[in-house]
């Protein structure tokens, strides 16, 4: 039975939260002024405060404002910021708990119930009225969030406490019950400052000299061993790192802020390994484009670990000051550290009048994206702009992101012309973004792209992770050697993927992983064989992976893809009456979850429970009436029960809700012809193929059924469409 899980993400977005013991930062102070002035200028410093006439940077002088249905009124009352906002009839009135960041945009934080903050909808441009900022906009400026909306600023995916409380500030625990429901979060700072990257360190603050005399800064491991610098000859383009091997995983600590992941614990531990804290996202779609460049709200992590700098070893501080956070360098200075000026930053290289828009290195290689509003944030893969990629497979290219008039064609033509013509992609990576965007690829061809070092190892992880789109079963002879890989990533992905295995070779070659070096790899392996017996002397380890996978899923279960987790492990493991319980759960945590109710209604198809599978889809499509895979699964159901001509309604309404999905329209066509609708389906097919113009399915599906109908001059039209 396929569940759909979804991956319980980490986004800004309940409980009451109290900063137990002094910031950290004022520990430190004494002894490290410099650090500290340094670290004042950080948007760390900022990361959040209590809300007060120094920290509130928005107009709360009875300012309204409206998006939509919903409105706000800003105001203060007794000296304390406070909001009123409407939905409808229905108003409440909040005082203003916290700030939250501070630059370009400042968001609010209100305590809806005791223990439960929420980040309004509403937030404030921070940046200069010249640049259209000092203004209130809505979170999501082009559509109308209503309350049975999922985004909506009251439901869990707006929440603090679990969303992004843990890192904004020092030493966070989320202290979430499932049984209640509620959270009870403490944190030791409220802003990240020293601790979140160098730990508590209590020794080390603690000054236990005698009076009159001078305690001495002593010199850290890491600043005594390490030893080297990029040296770039006369004759070199690039610079290469000279001296003894970097040690570059302190960037975990990084990465644990700057990605998508779920957690493995509750809060977080500088200077542990990333896989011993979170399970990280690879680069899936929607998130990414099918080449690895950022779509969706990403951070920094999935990016810069395609990037052939991180493959030579560049860290976050070759770049960024490792107090102020910020460039070190502006303008291409930066990039002329290690890349020669005369052969890089010239007319003849970037083809663009110097100071101007195009000359600048990141104009073309960190192309930028807007998020939350107005906040600009650069790719970090540093690729090539490939306008011949883009018209193959829609990717966006920085030459049409600026010359918005202009076509990839146009861009294609002009790079040739300046550089020649550009290095043909190599046959592996071309499958893989066709494996990205959808299409069916061969075992071979999907294997080939895994094993493909010249690809870097996210991606190639990535791809492990999709195996199952190629294969529904693989052999432990093309697994194996990534379950035994010392890339962590790929034993991770391959982890996952090992349920594709055979039982007896699951348990052979997965089994070592519960006692894998990383946590994420060990619960990546416990889930893989949560559903087959293991032998006795492998139990005690089991349990011991088990009981991490378990604590994973009640970590993240304050939200519906938490408890929809849980449940599918325990209807893996037989546990039928548990994960019940823990399906109807996500839909009690998250009402407007549709996933909740799509398998619901598959758990109860397996139990052969007909009248309850109706029940929860009827009341699914009542929550969310624009549900089109709640319509499509309804579907399905009738058609279990021969009530075809009502299950082609629904396929047509899930088509009309997401006419994007080839699936429902493909469907619907089925449909048609199912009720000996032949010619009717045909003709549908041929109206609804500018919808679909790549769509190789949809185009066999026309040229059978054109056949069927013996319609001639149809099949000449799908055969015409299919050249």
């Amino acid at each position: 039975m396929l569940f759909i899980v979804l991956f319980s993400l980490c986004f800004p977005v309940t409980a009451l939260s109290t900063a137990i013991g002094e910031d950290a930062s004022k520990q430190c102070q004494s002894c490290h002024e410099t650090e500290h002035s340094s670290w004042l200028k950080s948007d760390h410093a900022k990361a959040m405060a209590v809300a007060n006439k120094q920290t509130v940077l928005g107009d709360f002088s009875q300012t309204l404002v409206s998006h939509y249905g919903q409105k706000a009124l800003f105001f203060i009352q007794n000296d304390q910021h406070m909001v009123s906002i409407t939905y409808g009839d229905v108003t409440d009135t909040y005082p203003i708990k916290h700030t939250f960041g501070h630059y370009p945009l400042q968001q609010y934080l209100v305590e809806t119930s005791p223990g439960r903050i929420q980040v309004l909808p509403f937030a404030w441009d921070a940046r200069a009225k010249d640049k259209g900022g000092q203004r209130w906009f809505h979170n999501y400026s082009d559509e109308e969030i209503v309350p049975q909306d999922r985004l909506h600023w009251r439901q869990p995916l707006q929440n603090w406490n679990g969303m992004c409380a843990d890192c904004h500030s020092d030493g966070l625990k989320r202290n979430y019950n499932e049984q209640t429901n509620t959270f009870n979060t403490t944190w030791k700072g409220i802003n990240v400052s020293c601790i979140s990257c160098h730990g508590d360190m209590p020794k080390h603050s603690i000054n236990t000299n005698k009076p009159g005399q001078v305690l001495v800064k002593k010199v850290s491991v890491v600043e005594k061993t390490q030893s080297g610098h990029w040296l770039r000859n006369s004759n070199d383009k690039t610079a290469h790192w000279k001296g003894s091997k970097r040690d570059n995983s302190f960037m975990d600590t990084c990465f644990a802020c700057h990605s998508l992941r779920a957690p493995l614990t509750d809060g977080m531990k500088p200077k542990t390994a990333m896989l011993d804290l979170f399970m990280p996202q690879l680069l899936n779609a929607p998130m990414y484009h099918v080449d690895g460049q950022i779509k969706e709200e990403v951070y920094v992590y999935g990016s810069f670990q395609q990037s052939k700098m991180f493959a030579a070893g560049v860290n976050c501080l070759d770049c960024h000051d490792k107090h102020t956070m910020k460039i070190k360098i502006p303008g291409n200075g930066l990039c002329l550290q290690c890349h020669a000026s005369d052969v890089y930053d010239v007319k003849k290289h970037h083809q663009h009048k110097e100071g101007l828009r195009g000359s600048q290195c990141v104009d073309c290689h960190m192309s930028e994206n807007r998020y939350m509003g107005v906040d600009d944030r650069r790719d970090h893969s540093f690729k090539i702009p490939r306008p011949d990629i883009s018209n193959i497979f829609c990717t966006p290219n920085a030459c049409v992101s600026c010359h918005k008039d202009k076509s990839d064609e146009w861009a294609e033509k002009t790079l040739t012309v300046w550089h020649g013509k550009p290095d043909a992609i190599s046959p592996t990576r071309h499958n893989y973004y066709r494996l990205h965007r959808g299409e069916r690829i061969s075992l071979v061809q999907h294997l080939a792209i895994i094993a493909d070092v010249q690809i870097d190892v996210i991606t190639r992880a990535t791809a492990i992770s999709l195996l199952s789109y190629s294969t529904n079963r693989i052999d432990d002879v093309d697994l194996v050697p990534y379950l035994t890989h010392s890339e962590q990533l790929l034993r991770l992905a391959a982890a996952g993927a090992a349920v594709l295995l055979p039982i007896d070779q699951r348990v052979k070659f997965v089994a070592p992983l519960l006692n894998d070096k990383y946590k994420a790899i060990r619960v990546a392996a416990a889930k893989s064989l949560v559903d087959i017996g293991i032998a006795s002397q492998k139990l005690p380890l089991f349990k011991k992976a088990f009981q991490e996978l378990y604590l994973t899923n009640q970590i993240s279960s304050w939200r519906g893809e938490g408890r929809l987790n849980q449940a599918s492990v325990e209807f893996s493991s037989g546990q039928f009456s548990a994960a019940e319980l823990s399906f109807k759960a996500v839909i009690d945590v998250e009402p407007y979850f549709e996933a909740g109710y799509v398998n619901l209604a598959e758990f109860y198809r397996s139990q052969q429970r007909v009248a309850q599978v109706q029940s929860v889809l009827t009341l699914g499509m009542e929550k969310l009436p624009e549900s089109a895979s709640l319509s499509y699964v309804f579907a399905l159901s009738l058609v279990r029960q021969q009530q075809h001509h009502k299950a082609t309604y629904f396929f047509e309404r899930a088509m009309f809700l997401q006419p994007n999905e080839q699936q429902y329209a493909y469907a619907y066509i089925l449909s048609l012809d199912g009720q000996n609708e032949t010619s009717i389906a045909v003709e549908k097919l041929q109206n609804l193929m500018a919808n679909y113009p790549k769509s190789q399915r949809l185009k066999e599906l026309g040229l059978y059924l054109a056949q069927k109908d013996k319609n001639q001059s149809a099949y000449n039209w799908f055969n015409d469409l299919s050249r």
